[in-house]
């Protein structure tokens, strides 16, 4: 059993930054593929960043890449999500997301792909 706990999230003004933590239980990271994902009101959840197991290699969607980094620290099994040059459209409440699968990389956006999440943090950007 994993249990994930987001954490970070708050006001912010559009240009700022934020890093969004998740801490893990029950699993260690180093053996496991994770993901942030988000999720606005009446709105599809969508992936954000990620990374599989195995390797450094980290993924980004479209709307985020160049501003966002992810990076983990295994030692306390924790996952973060840096955050920078906040917009007004990256309001949502953001989730982590966990499997001890190493999916391929065209799975890596499906939230069916995941086996854990957290309980989410809400991020909003306005001036």
């Amino acid at each position: 059993q994993v249990h994930l706990v987001e954490s970070g999230g708050g006001l912010v003004q559009p240009g700022g930054s934020l890093r969004l933590s998740c801490a893990a239980s029950g699993r260690t990271f180093s053996t496991s593929s994770m993901a942030w994902f988000r999720q606005a009101p009446g709105k599809e959840r969508e992936y954000v960043a990620g990374f599989r197991s195995g390797n450094t290699n980290t993924y980004f969607s479209d709307s985020v890449k160049g501003r966002f980094t992810i990076s983990r620290d295994n030692a306390k099994n924790t996952v973060y999500l840096q955050m920078n040059r906040l917009e007004f459209e990256d309001t949502a409440e953001y989730y982590c997301a966990l499997t001890s699968r190493r999916p391929i990389i065209s799975t890596m956006r499906i939230t069916g792909t995941y086996d854990y999440w957290g309980q989410g943090t809400q991020v909003t950007v306005s001036s």
